[in-house]
Formats: structure tokens, C-alpha cells, sequence
């Protein structure tokens, strides 16, 4: 009797994690070995950002509509996924821009996704409606909206006055598990998220980020923030065409010291927009060119990944970029 209940308890752990596999292929509609950069070349991917949960590295990424186009028409977002770096698989659309009713139609601009007590949350941008928030119980979706409206508006975002500058946001949890938001075109803004993840501090309140030092070009976009060996560094766009810059600081809100370039203009695209990743001991850039051959541009772009270096200072070694990328030929 007790042998046949053990048969039996394995037999349904087996059946079990056969329709987990079942299921999770049912929600993948495409795999792949890519052999370079660009990583993916079935469709148009821009504003790389990444996420490492449990053995699998996701990539969030825009879809730029199709080749040849002469503005940006981005209706969903994208998820990817590796274990290996080698063999690539995407999902099914996690999430689209329609899917928040007080968002622009066909801006799902940059975003990033972050794991909190069993919960993803999709931190997204508008052209010029603001910073919104995605909820799922899975990193692969599918998401939805998670508050009704969005997060943080123009309002928020002083200092400047053009109608696009509430975008681009990035999130990270420090060590205190306090968790942070920057976000910003034209200059940087941060706040602290309260533990819900989809409210902020209000007593904080919203601040300003002061880069010290001459920098290169002026901040213009995409800030990307990690915390490295107890120093925090913020990557940003910098000028028009874009290149990635950075700058480093003991704070999580600053001030910044500026170090320089790390990623020259990326290729025929205006912009670019990076992930800085560890993953499986390695450490990969993610970011975005023109490059699928021949209808690629400024708004038909296309992710890449590169090695990402550290010097024994912590700062970051420039960005080589290539056309075999990490992938071993």
C-alpha cells in the first residue's frame, strides 16, 4: 500500500510538471539560436530592459510596427527569454498600449519590469500622458493595468516644459528594500516607491538629479539605475543622435558624478536605450540600433547584446559593439 501511494504521488508530480510545460509552451509562439546582433530579426524591437528571475534572463522590449518607418508607431511591448544565451524564446504580447484607456494608442515607449513578493510589476511610458503601472503573478504576463491611471503626469516632472519629458522609467529595490523610480527626458526625476509598488512616498516627494562634472553632451533620456559593489550607478542617453552615457554616487538620489560614454551613436537610430544585466556570471549590455538589413532606422529598430566589462574601480569599460555580439559563432 505505501508503495502504491508513493508510485502514485510521483505520478502526479510527473503529470504535474508535464501540463506546467504544456502551458508554458503554449504561451511561447516563437524560438530561436540567433547568430548575432541584431538579437532579434523576426520583428522590430526597441527600449531593451531585462530582468534575471530564478535560471531565466527576460528581455522587455517596444515593437516598432514594422521596416521603413519615418515615426515611431509602437502598439505593444515584447517579452523574451534565455536560460543559456544560446536558444531564445518569445511569448505571446504580455501587454499593449491599448490596454491602459488613459494612454496614448500607439506609444508603449519605454518600460521595465521588476519582482516584488510574487508580483511583476510592467513600469511603462507614454508619448505624453505620463508613467504607468502593469501587474502580473508571472514574468512572462499577461499584464494589466494596475492602477487606472498613470502614476506620475507632466505635473511631476518640473523644471521643464515640453510634453514628452514624463517617460522612460526605471525601478530598482536597494538593499534597505527600499524601492526607487527614475524617470525623465530632458532631465532626470526620482522618488521613492512605497511598498505596493504602484504609490509613491509622498512625504519624499519627487526630486531632481544633480549630475556633477562637465558632461559630453546634455542628459537626454532613458536613465537606467543599478547598484554595483555599494555604488549606485545611473547610464542615461546623452545628445541627439544618442549615445549611453553614466555617472556614479554613494546615494541612491544623488548627487551624481559624471564618467563619460560607455556606448557611441548605435548604428542608423537616433535613439538608444540600455539594460545593464549580470546574468550567470557574466555581465551583458543590452540596447537597440537600426540594424536589420535593409529597412531598419530610427523607428524601426532592433535590440542587441554585447559584453559589458567593469575596470577594477568599478567603472564601466566603453561598450564594443559588433555584429556577432556574445553568440559564439
Amino acid at each position: 500500500m505505501r508503495l502504491k501511494k508513493v508510485f502514485q504521488s510521483t505520478l502526479v508530480i510527473a503529470l504535474a510538471s508535464t501540463f506546467t510545460i504544456e502551458a508554458q509552451n503554449d504561451k511561447i509562439i516563437h524560438t530561436w539560436k540567433p547568430t548575432g546582433n541584431p538579437v532579434v530579426t523576426h520583428k522590430y524591437t526597441a527600449d531593451a530592459a531585462a530582468l534575471v528571475h530564478n535560471d531565466t534572463l527576460y528581455i522587455y522590449t517596444g515593437e516598432d510596427f514594422e521596416g521603413g518607418q519615418k515615426r515611431y508607431n509602437i502598439l505593444n511591448w515584447c517579452v523574451f527569454a534565455t536560460t543559456d544565451m544560446k536558444t531564445f524564446w518569445e511569448y505571446k504580447t504580455p501587454l499593449k498600449a491599448t490596454d491602459f484607456a488613459w494612454g496614448e494608442k500607439n506609444a508603449a515607449w519605454a518600460s521595465q519590469v521588476i519582482e516584488r513578493n510574487g508580483k511583476f510589476y510592467w513600469y511603462t511610458s507614454s508619448q505624453t500622458t505620463g508613467i504607468g503601472i502593469a501587474v502580473s503573478d508571472r514574468p512572462e504576463g499577461p499584464y494589466k493595468d494596475a492602477i487606472g491611471k498613470p502614476l506620475f503626469t507632466n505635473e511631476d516632472s518640473f523644471g521643464k516644459t515640453h510634453s514628452w519629458r514624463t517617460i522612460d522609467p526605471s525601478v530598482f529595490i536597494d538593499d534597505d528594500g527600499q524601492a526607487w523610480i527614475y524617470w525623465g527626458n530632458g532631465a532626470c526625476w526620482v522618488a521613492k516607491l512605497n511598498d505596493d509598488m504602484v504609490s509613491y512616498d509622498e512625504d519624499y516627494g519627487i526630486k531632481m538629479i544633480d549630475i556633477k562634472g562637465e558632461m559630453d553632451f546634455p542628459f537626454t533620456e532613458a536613465p537606467w539605475i543599478q547598484k554595483r559593489n555599494g555604488k549606485y550607478l545611473l547610464s542615461f542617453a546623452i545628445g541627439f543622435p544618442e549615445r549611453i552615457a553614466y555617472a556614479m554616487s554613494d546615494k541612491p538620489e544623488g548627487p551624481y558624478e559624471y564618467k563619460g560614454i560607455i556606448n557611441e551613436i548605435a548604428g542608423n537610430s537616433n535613439t538608444n536605450h540600455q539594460a545593464l544585466i549580470d546574468f550567470k556570471g557574466e555581465s551583458y549590455f543590452i540596447y537597440h540600433n537600426g540594424g536589420i538589413q535593409t529597412d531598419g532606422g530610427s523607428f524601426s529598430r532592433s535590440i542587441c547584446i554585447d559584453k559589458l566589462e567593469y575596470n577594477d574601480d568599478g567603472t564601466i569599460k566603453p561598450i564594443i559593439m559588433t555584429t556577432t555580439g556574445v553568440f559564439k559563432k
